[in-house]
């Protein structure tokens, strides 16, 4: 059986372990070595990004999380997971480094400030009607490599992305009952 690691440094831990019960996948909660090197694929949570990469490096993280993403580990970012996957940040807190993976450039904090926080259906290529997106101070896309595709986009700025066995959305989609982009991350990453 597949085991999903979710980072539990910071966010959104609980709702991406539900979603992974509800699919009937092993989740776990990571925050040390031992237990990132148990898992077969990660979930990087959304919640704060700073707040995680600082974690991260205090909890000697950051360089395992690098290795196992590069090395192949199926990983889906959301929201500040998102950030986290992204090899180039614009809007970062100074100094912030990111774990990298996904060529591309992402800018945090893109959609504004937490009032400005918003709901929308989205058409995310691979599943068929809309998914309800939250953007929570939710990053956007400014750049994709050629490898990337573009899964969704809101206003002309894309909100979800895939390379290889990599996923990012902007948006949370851990925080209601539809876990069809979980699934999607699954069927098509691992």
């Amino acid at each position: 059986m597949t085991t999903v690691g979710v980072l539990a440094l910071q966010g959104d831990v609980r709702e991406h372990l539900a979603a992974l019960d509800r699919l009937g996948v092993k989740g776990t909660s990571v925050r040390r070595r031992e237990e990132l090197d148990a898992c077969d694929a990660l979930v990087l949570p959304g919640g704060e990004s700073t707040a995680m990469w600082r974690l991260a490096r205090t909890f000697e993280l950051l360089d395992p999380l690098r290795e196992r993403v590069r090395g192949g580990m199926p990983t889906l970012g959301t929201c500040a997971g998102m950030v986290l996957l992204a090899d180039r940040l614009l809007d970062g807190a100074e100094g912030q480094e990111t774990i990298g993976g996904l060529d591309m450039t992402v800018r945090r904090n893109a959609f504004g400030r937490q009032t400005e926080s918003f709901e929308t259906d989205l058409e995310v290529a691979g599943l068929e009607g809309t998914v309800h997106g939250v953007f929570i101070r939710a990053p956007w896309v400014e750049e994709v490599g050629s490898g990337v595709e573009v899964l969704a986009s809101v206003d002309g700025h894309p909100v979800g992305v895939r390379q290889d066995q990599l996923m990012a959305t902007s948006f949370h989609p851990e925080v209601n009952a539809d876990d069809r982009l979980h699934r999607l991350f699954l069927d098509t990453c691992c």
